[in-house]
């Protein structure tokens, strides 16, 4: 079975074995009554059993919807809130003082040499410092109001190219206010794309920190011609001696100061309708030059609609901890989520988020253990770290501790896949592990990519909280499937949000039918009012992407193969743009090869790639460096980081553990990479290989790789 494979292995005496699960037994049955009365269990899972989305007629293809929203999908969040500056109205009227938006003060900045010579700066953070949701309110309307003193008018563009801070969010809500488009740009995106974005968009005024406008809008300033005003969230910057003429530079503060100052008494200020652009979203999409998408007040308000229907008891007790790019759509919708219900918001990054972070000092304080949150939102990047760097510290335990923990995972994850709960392995053997993100976690919400299955359930077992799998796209606001809280399968993404509507339409070249047994399988169909206007002047990709039906409901093609489980709970099986077919006429799904593969401890990251004009796959491997070097010590080969990941001999090592861990995820052997390429230097954002949620960008990593593909495939690839 499924939970057989995923347990980990010990090796204990088979006789302590036999008595140590006779004694687990013995606890197990004397703690099931009194826990069976008194935990609600019994409802939770029933619940998991239930029948959560079903399709609204008989035909095949027809569409998929919630239970809780058979008869009309959801699309409000609060009477009569049905534009962004209602809804925050709301929420200020209904939690005044209340806090809202926090951040930790910078005690100390230093500089620590490392070993190799290397500089990294480390940070002494302080406590959470609030503002309540008065004092936001009041700073996003003076922020508004100068940016109209600074000729910024309703319905014109304004980009926002900063990393996630209070400051972001605030700008935000008043642009929400002023009905002025707000152009989101990823901080991480390359040069060449920020330019396409900020010329495509035609904006003359762009907010951004001191960091970024030093380090990244220096060098592009220049090629953006109808750009007039810099405004950084963080204070003064130095200009420099080369500064373009015409563009002046101001502080958040003082443009805040215009705004109070301003007469804004006899002129009503121009109110967003529900149909109005409130989002012009740049997704780096992991093809080509990044796409603006269109998002209207209706199509967020609808999403967070939706989304907020899946967590349960979502309210003023919450603390969300806020550290992924607020430019892309899950970390937006997850904040307005927490802003409409009464959550505080605690602000971090990846490098402040827990002790062990790269900026924190040694024995100081991660964002984590000073905020305690209870929601968080990841993308399977981290969460597949934390699972490796666990991993990593259960091995280097004794042997006893070592086994001690893997029985009680083991026994954990029998218990789970039954629905039960296990308080004393909690607080026993999990405590530590749950210390890492804070203790408080009661939630955790997954999207961005695919979570695997062994990375969900180490998730499900150390920190001893339910993991929300949700499945969007920008094209749909974010919204689109999340699973629910008492569901502890692992692999699917749950049924459609109460906001939309779930279709399969059959994709013949791929043979992907909606009428395939025993699931209905085929193209994800995503409706409702969460599907988005479509991309920024780019009228031609807008039709082939989106499609309007005889009742005037939009639809997006999401490009993704899904299939419908009878309780209505939808996996994500293919990707139509993945699928290669190789030289004899198989066809390989790139991203199936990758997700067998990538949670190995010796992989980092992994990118398959295979061409028509031959019979084999190939793949470039970021190896983890201490698994690696334990691989080439035992191996006997000796050398530098760079030597061993250039070292054929190394390359075929790796090559053996991969084909076992392939062959134990029932690939095809055709599916199986014949040869590889290692590489030294892991994949980010900054090296344009990878999106900011950590998508791999085929194109880019085939340009990068192209002698490597020539290599592997000994000829001139096409």
């Amino acid at each position: 079975s499924q939970v057989a494979k995923m347990k980990l292995k010990h090796n204990i005496n088979p006789v302590l074995l036999q008595l140590i699960n006779f004694i687990v037994l013995v606890y197990s049955l004397v703690t099931y009554i009194p826990w069976y009365i008194l935990s609600g269990s019994k409802q939770a899972i029933a619940k998991a059993k239930q029948v959560k989305a079903r399709p609204v007629n008989n035909k095949p293809g027809g569409a998929y919807r919630s239970v809780n929203s058979l008869h009309c999908l959801a699309s409000v969040l609060y009477p009569g809130c049905d534009t962004l500056d209602k809804v925050f109205k709301y929420a200020k009227t209904k939690y005044k003082d209340k806090k809202l938006l926090g951040t930790r003060e910078i005690l100390k900045e230093e500089d620590e040499i490392q070993p190799s010579g290397k500089v990294f700066k480390k940070v002494i953070l302080g406590k959470y410092t609030w503002l309540s949701y008065e004092d936001v309110y009041i700073k996003a309307v003076n922020f508004g109001n100068g940016l109209a003193v600074l000729g910024q008018q309703p319905k014109t563009n304004i980009a926002i190219f900063c990393e996630t801070r209070a400051e972001w969010m605030i700008a935000a809500q008043a642009c929400f206010m002023c009905n002025y488009q707000l152009v989101t740009l990823y901080a991480t995106l390359g040069g060449p794309a920020i330019v396409h974005g900020l010329n495509e968009t035609e904006v003359t005024t762009i907010i951004t920190s001191k960091e970024l406008m030093q380090t990244k809008l220096k060098e592009i300033v220049s090629q953006v011609p109808l750009l007039r005003h810099i405004i950084t969230v963080d204070g003064k910057p130095t200009t420099w001696a080369e500064f373009p003429k015409g563009v002046i530079v101001h502080t958040m503060a003082s443009v805040q100061a215009m705004g109070a100052k301003a007469d804004t008494g006899n002129k009503q200020p121009s109110r967003p309708v529900p149909s109005d652009i409130a989002v012009i979203m740049y997704t780096s999409g992991s093809t080509g030059i990044p796409k603006g998408v269109m998002i209207s007040h209706c199509n967020i308000i609808a999403g967070i609609t939706g989304m907020a229907e899946r967590i349960p008891n979502l309210g003023e007790k919450d603390i969300y901890i806020g550290y992924l790019p607020l430019a892309h759509v899950l970390e937006l919708s997850a904040e307005l989520v927490c802003l409409s219900h009464g959550c505080r918001i605690g602000y971090s990054s990846p490098q402040t988020l827990a002790d062990q972070s790269s900026k924190i000092k040694k024995g100081s304080k991660g964002d984590v253990t000073t905020l305690k949150p209870t929601l968080m939102a990841a993308v399977p990047e981290i969460m597949d770290r934390i699972y490796k760097n666990v991993m990593n510290k259960v091995n280097e335990m004794t042997s006893f501790q070592r086994n001690l923990f893997i029985l009680a995972y083991n026994y954990k994850m029998e218990q789970i896949s039954k629905g039960y709960t296990t308080p004393l392995c909690d607080s026993l053997i999990f405590r530590k592990v749950r210390m890492l993100l804070g203790g408080k976690i009661r939630v955790l919400l997954c999207g961005g990519a695919p979570l695997s299955a062994a990375t969900q359930r180490f998730m499900n077992i150390c920190f001893c909280c339910p993991v929300g799998q949700g499945y969007g796209l920008t094209e749909s606001a974010g919204a689109g499937t999340i699973t629910e809280v008492w569901d502890y399968t692992t692999g699917r993404v749950g049924a459609p949000l109460v906001c939309c509507e779930i279709k399969l339409m059959n994709w013949e070249e791929g043979g992907y039918y909606n009428t395939d047994k025993p699931y209905p399988r085929g193209e994800i169909l995503i409706g409702g009012q969460n599907v988005t206007v479509g991309y920024y002047k780019n009228e031609a990709r807008t039709k082939k992407d989106f499609t309007v039906d005889e009742n005037g409901q939009r639809w997006l093609h999401t490009g993704d193969i899904g299939e419908f489980h009878h309780d209505g709970c939808l996996k994500i099986i293919d990707r139509k743009k993945d699928l290669v077919k190789l030289q004899a006429g198989e066809y390989v799904s790139l991203g199936k090869v990758e997700a067998a593969l990538k949670n190995l401890p010796l992989v980092d990251n992994i990118c398959a790639y295979a061409s028509s004009f031959h019979s084999y796959v190939i793949g470039f491997v970021v190896p983890n460096q201490k698994e690696l070097a334990e691989l080439a010590r035992k191996k006997g080969f000796k050398g530098t980081w760079e030597e061993i990941c250039n070292s054929p001999e190394m390359e075929k090592e790796v090559l053996k553990v991969l084909a076992e861990a392939a062959v134990a995820a029932n690939l095809e052997k055709f599916e199986i990479p014949v040869k590889i390429r290692l590489s030294p230097e892991p994949w980010t954002p900054e090296t344009g290989l990878v999106t900011d949620a950590f998508k791999l960008k085929r194109k880019e990593l085939t340009a990068f790789y192209q002698p490597d593909i020539e290599r592997m495939y000994g000829t001139n690839v096409k």
